[in-house]
């Protein structure tokens, strides 16, 4: 399902404009990735928790070359799923 696909669902669901979904979904969706940004966590209880994290700096090595490499520090974005989320996926 893409993001067409899931406006489309949500809209006939709840009985409303594909563009009233849209921007619902758009605020939704904006809302999230700012407060992770901030570093925040977002719960929704019985779905999941988005969250922030990081990664240290590591070495790697070139595939191609086989010459070592510095891996820069990074923020990373964790999602941790609910267990109600869960269950309704493993009883299908």
């Amino acid at each position: 399902m893409n993001k067409r696909e899931l406006v489309e669902a949500v809209a006939s669901q709840v009985g409303t404009s594909k563009s009233a979904a849209e921007e619902t979904i758009n605020a939704v969706l904006a809302t999230i990735a700012n407060e992770v940004a901030a570093g925040s966590a977002v719960q929704l209880i019985g779905f999941g928790t988005f969250g922030s994290g990081e990664r240290a700096a590591r070495t790697g090595r070139n595939l191609a070359t086989g010459e070592a490499l510095e891996i820069a520090a990074a923020k990373t974005v964790k999602f941790t799923v609910g267990k109600a989320f869960k269950d309704a996926v493993n009883q299908t």
